[in-house]
């Protein structure tokens, strides 16, 4: 029952990147490419809320995505109890790092 419910969580990120990205994009698309990557623009996309919670969820849901993935692989690889909770207990704990450094990396952007 848990692995369905871990295997839809990962079919749903798969389904909110797909729109988070087209949002990140047509965000991009706003002014012209070259101009969209000026440092200053940059900032000041960080200082649209609505953007930087689009970026947010974006982070979140590739993590989950992604680790989820690799967890899939690894499960693949071995079978057991003891492989099997220390395979879930990795991924859960690389997707707080990552989230961790990816939100620090939003905020402090969001204070220049």
């Amino acid at each position: 029952m848990v692995e369905r419910k871990i295997m839809l969580l990962h079919y749903y990120t798969g389904i909110a990147i797909i729109a988070l990205v087209s949002i990140h994009i047509a965000m991009r698309l706003i002014m012209p490419f070259s101009e969209s990557l000026e440092f200053s623009n940059v900032l000041n996309n960080y200082k649209n809320l609505p953007y930087t919670i689009s970026l947010e969820l974006l982070l979140i849901t590739v993590a989950i995505h992604g680790f989820n993935g690799v967890r899939i692989i690894l499960l693949e690889f071995k079978q057991g109890k003891a492989w099997e909770s220390f395979v879930k207990f990795l991924t859960l704990i690389l997707i707080l790092i990552v989230v961790a450094w990816g939100t620090r990396t939003i905020v402090l952007t969001n204070l220049m």
